[in-house]
């Protein structure tokens, strides 16, 4: 450009005090590039930030590298101290990168600008990025994670620990026979044949093909069929684990690699908190206390060479250290939990079952084999059968009119609108005492008996226990339905706890415990947690005084017998009628509760779907007692 003559250039700076982006003040020029050049880097528009540098092509490679070294994060900026000498600059600034899933990284840095013939311009060098940054040189970002907090038992003792596992999968590079290969480890994990296929034709080139993974003596149980396949390979790591695959898994969860609903669920901002790779909680309260339980990952920032080839190890420039998480205590009872999952692991159909301590409803085991979901334990929603009488007991007892000596007929059946209702086998005891229709399970009493009662009178009493409360836990539990408005058969249906009668197994052992204690409490997953909500009212003293000897006598002569020498027990057996098939089929129930055993007082549901007898429930109880010692 033509240098301008003395008079030309004192014209043109008379009529014209700020020529373009100029102010008039050196420092203020300066300021404006430098901010100009921040807030494009910051914004993410390389090129318009590289156009205000010294040389734009080197810049864009410089900002582009730092994009790929520091990927996902988020530049804020802010401008410090402006200096000025004859053609160059200085301007102090701060820089705060947000890390993709680590803490920010903060520090203090200098732009140096040149003049130009019309502006300033920022030079193009590496301290631009970092003032330790240098030709040949870019950064490297490593996280660290903190260990994961433990959940813990009733007592504090951790139930997580590291173990070992084996990931059966599949090399392609090495497969021979992909539908054999698929069909020896199909027949050995249960995977299906076609699946394993699928995935593996849609594998990118080179990549690991994951099928299952074991624990490593579950695998070892399967090596012999497997081993040899050929593709078939076998990397190990170390996980997380509860100590077995079932243990409370509907309460606890499990922790795994994190799945992309995680790691976007964390985001906030938009800006994730997590990344591909790290152990997250999946499920259960491993996810509702993800947060509390992983703490804060740190990381470091190291300056090192473009060239891969040198063993330089660079310098460290940045760092924050990981915060680890805090635990979490659950009311869970080892002892409990691992009597609980021997007995249901006894049978083939989906089975669980719930322990819960009474007075404090704080669930103490909740169980599920390995047929079952184990969800089921908690969120599930069955028809109780005759388990619900002793809420419809409740009501009976509730009005006065009827006590344990009441003399009430029994027939063999009983219509209601034109629908015939029966005892099991139409068995008929004639007139007995209350006591004895409520042990032996007579559906025509409570059908006749409830019928007489105002239509809320069975949701006022399943109320008291909380059935119908909207538990607000980490992890959900189903408090049951009970309709206030039901009339004719559909009332005479709910009665023996079919009909719109629903519930779970943890809020059937709620109930239990409530009765139990006297004091019906809200569910406690978590010691020293929120509440669940406010603690049931209760049906009050005389009922309950009314009520538990009847349950005792489920056990000492009537359909619970099996359990008469487990202690002092009280229960009521329960079959419910499910599904359109002819007969229909049946889940089995026994509900109730263990006075001064050897863990204490403690209340409990067992629930065997479609198992078709409340028979089997009675045994799985049995079992779990007698495993408790």
């Amino acid at each position: 450009m033509p240098k301008r003559g003395p008079a030309l250039a004192t014209t043109l700076l008379l009529s014209l005090p700020v020529l373009g982006a100029c102010s008039g003040s050196s420092e203020d020029d300066v300021r404006n590039a430098a901010s100009s050049f921040l807030e494009a880097w910051s914004g993410g528009d390389t090129a318009a930030a590289a156009a205000t540098t010294t040389d734009p092509d080197a810049a864009t490679a410089l900002l582009e590298q730092t994009a790929t070294d520091l990927p996902e994060a988020v530049l804020d900026t802010e401008l410090g101290t402006v200096s000025v000498d004859d053609g160059t600059a200085t301007v102090d600034w701060t820089a705060t990168w947000d890390l993709a899933a680590a803490p920010e990284w903060t520090y203090e840095s200098t732009l140096r600008l040149e003049e130009g013939d019309d502006d300033w311009q920022v030079v193009a060098e590496p301290a631009l990025v970092h003032p330790e940054l240098a030709e040949g040189q870019r950064l490297q970002l490593a996280r660290s994670l903190a260990d994961r907090a433990p959940i813990t038992d009733g007592a504090g003792a951790p139930l997580f620990a590291p173990t070992e596992v084996v990931n059966v999968g599949v090399d392609p590079a090495q497969v021979t026979d992909l539908p054999g290969l698929a069909a020896g480890l199909s027949a050995a994990t249960g995977v299906a044949a076609e699946e394993i296929v699928a995935d593996v034709e849609a594998a990118p080139e080179g990549q690991f093909v994951p099928v299952i993974t074991l624990r490593r003596p579950d695998f070892e149980a399967i090596r012999a069929q497997v081993f040899d396949l050929p593709g078939a390979v076998f990397p190990t790591d170390t996980r997380l684990l509860a100590p077995t695959a079932r243990f409370a898994t509907a309460l606890l969860g499990r922790v795994g690699a994190a799945t992309a609903e995680v790691i976007e669920e964390s985001a906030v901002d938009d800006v994730p908190q997590y990344a591909a790779g790290d152990q997250l909680g999946l499920s259960g309260l491993q996810r509702a206390f993800q947060e509390q339980l992983a703490g804060t990952p740190g990381f470091t920032v190291t300056v090192v060479s473009t060239d891969e080839g040198t063993a330089d190890q660079g310098r460290q420039i940045g760092a924050v250290a990981p915060e680890p998480g805090t635990p979490v205590q659950t009311p869970l009872v080892p002892a409990l939990q691992t009597a609980a999952d021997a007995a249901v692991a006894t049978l083939q159909p989906a089975t669980h079952l719930v322990v819960v301590r009474p007075g404090t409803g704080e669930i103490l085991a909740v169980s599920s084999n390995e047929a079952a979901d184990a969800g089921n334990a908690l969120n599930g929603q069955f028809p109780p059968g005759s388990s619900f009488k002793t809420i419809s007991a409740t009501a009976l007892l509730s009005t006065g009119t009827l006590s344990p000596d009441t003399a009430v007929p029994c027939p063999g059946t009983t219509t209601v609108e034109g629908r015939e209702f029966e005892n099991q086998d139409q068995f008929d005891l004639g007139t007995v005492p209350f006591t004895e229709a409520f042990a032996q399970s007579c559906n025509t009493t409570f059908i006749q008996q409830a019928l007489q009662l105002p239509d809320p009178a069975l949701a006022d009493a399943a109320t008291s226990y909380g059935v119908g409360t909207d538990w607000q836990l980490p992890v959900d539990v189903f408090a049951g339905s009970v309709p206030a408005d039901s009339t004719g058969t559909t009332k005479a249906a709910n009665a023996i706890g079919q009909g719109e009668v629903l519930i779970s197994p943890a809020q059937l052992a709620l109930v239990a415990a409530g009765i139990a204690s006297g004091t019906p409490a809200a569910p406690v997953e978590v010691v020293g947690g929120d509440p669940a909500g406010p603690a049931p009212a209760g049906p009050g003293q005389p009922v309950l005084d009314a009520l538990r000897p009847l349950m005792r006598q489920v056990v000492v002569s009537g359909t619970a017998s099996a359990l008469a020498d487990r202690g002092e027990v009280h229960g009521k057996t329960g079959t419910a009628e499910f599904g359109g098939n002819t007969p229909p089929d049946s889940h089995g129930w026994f509900m109730g509760y263990q006075l001064a055993g050897p863990q204490g007082d403690i209340a409990f549901a067992v629930l065997v779907e479609a198992g078709q007898s409340s028979s089997v429930a009675v045994g799985v109880t049995d079992a779990f007692l007698g495993n408790l010692g």
